[in-house]
């Protein structure tokens, strides 16, 4: 054998820079299924079924192209494995196979990475590492950027990427002459609710897919979640067909619904292709050109495609540069201190805080939720309740499907904790339980009440969003996008009684959930 290529169970890339100078003859795909990947954090059943079934059906597909695929496939009999550990299979098979080189590509987890040149060192092969050109923006590209500058932030990169791909650009700018239509995007459903949301797009379980199922029931049956719902695609085929269904039906109203949420609807207009990027299925490319193409062609307002672009084109490389730049040292930051466990319905959903049960039945039933579920319910409690950083990113890692280390690090201990003190965002992303009834019809038929601080009916995200805010005063006063909240509190601080009181209420709900 020549070369080894290792294939990822995020690395479905059919474009993949270790197919470059493929032979048939001399060289050889490895792919591995391992219980670590399932249990080193303790994964949904969505999740596992659509990484095992992805994997299964790409080996299918090169194997279809006549390439050899030396591939170790989990089985209903755990005694038949040749190792719990990736690390243990792995090195197994180079010493069986003997290659004279390794090739991968970067993996997206410093974790993975490690774990993989120690294993090929050890077995004294030469390996070869190649970038992942599915991203627009490389590692070194990003470092350059990012040279000399005080802070980084999302708008000015993102403005770099769409000049450099030219992606929604005029000759002298932005078309329409704005970079960003965020303050478009932000509608409720208001009283009547959302009307006429298409269909999702739904794909049958085939014969892989249900042996993937039969495995967890036998191996993982006590894993959190359920495979009730599952109808996600798992080939590149579907994932195109995926990426038509959402360009064609829901495109156009995404934009300005992106931030709402509504009692029982788990996907309204979103996308939800992040999984299928994220294990490269599909290229951002294909996502980004078509939805510049519903705009070109009048099919949707440009509000709704800026809006996805920058998810894609800003937000995705953004993250994904800043996890590589602070990495490994980024994973250990807690900037507030939080020590807390989670509580115990971030793993069943069993709570009386209606938009808490909403998010994570959508969680339980799909390993989703959309961005604004976990940020402004999820994140956001996490976040006022205290929980640690890690055991929060550790949770999403464990519960969402499309969580791989680069994207859910940033988004998870960054973005939604601030545990980074504001690497990746300028504030903490935090609010009462007003923002929620703003944005959904959660508040109504909870019976918790949203405008109260105190008592046993006061929404817990209200009192915790004010015992946040006095708990960390003097961390956030001088933040200049927390200077309202921060003046309401100084008046609220006058009445000591006031403040006792929701300290006191905090304190009671943290022993009674916690």
């Amino acid at each position: 054998m020549r070369n080894l290529i290792l294939v990822l169970g995020d690395q479905l890339d059919l474009e993949s820079a270790v197919f470059e100078d493929f032979d048939c003859d001399s060289d050889c795909i490895w792919m591995a299924e391992c219980v670590e990947e399932i249990t080193y954090v303790w994964s949904h059943k969505v999740r596992i079924a659509f990484f095992l079934s992805a994997m299964r059906h790409f080996r299918d597909q090169q194997r279809e192209l006549g390439r050899t695929v030396h591939y170790h496939e989990l089985t209903p009999n755990a005694s038949a494995d040749r190792g719990a550990h990736f690390s243990e299979i792995l090195a197994s098979d180079l010493t069986q196979l003997s290659p004279e080189r390794v090739i991968f590509v970067q993996p997206g987890d410093v974790r993975v990475c490690h774990s993989l040149e120690d294993t090929i060192g050890s077995a004294g092969l030469e390996f070869s590492v190649r970038e992942d050109r599915h991203f627009y923006c490389s590692v070194t590209e990003f470092e350059e950027y990012a040279k000399g500058r005080k802070g980084l932030r999302l708008e000015y990169f993102y403005r770099e990427l769409r000049k450099r791909h030219d992606v929604l650009m005029d000759a002298d700018g932005p078309v329409e002459g704005q970079w960003n239509f965020d303050h478009d995007n932000r509608e409720s459903f208001g009283r009547k609710g959302p009307s006429g949301i298409p269909r999702p797009k739904l794909f049958d379980a085939d014969a892989v897919t249900t042996q993937v199922f039969q495995l967890i029931d036998d191996r993982f049956f006590n894993h959190p979640g359920n495979l009730n719902h599952f109808h996600l695609p798992v080939t590149r085929e579907q994932a195109v067909e995926f990426l038509d269904h959402f360009v064609a039906k829901l495109l156009p109203n995404f934009g300005q619904y992106e931030d709402a949420m509504w009692a029982d609807e788990a996907f309204l207009y979103h996308s939800r292709l992040s999984v299928l990027l994220n294990v490269k299925l599909i290229s951002p490319r294909q996502c980004v050109d078509a939805a510049v193409a519903a705009y070109q062609s009048g099919h949707a307002l440009i509000n709704s495609v800026e809006g996805f672009v920058r998810q894609i084109l800003g937000w995705r490389e953004f993250v994904r540069g800043i996890y590589w730049l602070k990495m490994p040292e980024y994973v250990t930051l807690n900037h507030l201190d939080h020590q807390h466990p989670l509580p115990s319905f971030f793993w069943d959903g069993k709570t009386q805080m209606n938009c808490v049960q909403q998010s994570m039945q959508h969680v339980l039933n799909h390993s989703y939720s959309h961005h604004i579920h976990r940020l402004m319910v999820l994140g956001n409690f996490a976040q006022l309740w205290g929980a640690h950083p890690k055991a929060f990113h550790d949770w999403h890692m464990a519960m969402y499907v499309d969580a791989i280390d680069w994207v859910s690090l940033p988004n998870t201990l960054g973005m939604s904790q601030y545990g980074d003190g504001g690497i990746v965002g300028t504030k903490p992303y935090c609010s009462s339980g007003n923002y929620i009834n703003k944005m959904s019809n959660f508040c109504g038929d909870c019976r918790f009440n949203y405008k109260k601080r105190v008592g046993d009916d006061a929404c817990p995200f209200t009192t915790f969003y004010w015992e946040f805010m006095d708990r960390h005063y003097d961390q956030l006063k001088d933040n200049a996008r927390m200077k309202f909240p921060i003046k309401n509190l100084e008046r609220m601080r006058q009445n000591s009684d006031d403040m006792q009181a929701i300290r006191d209420r905090a304190a009671e709900l943290r022993e009674l959930w916690g």
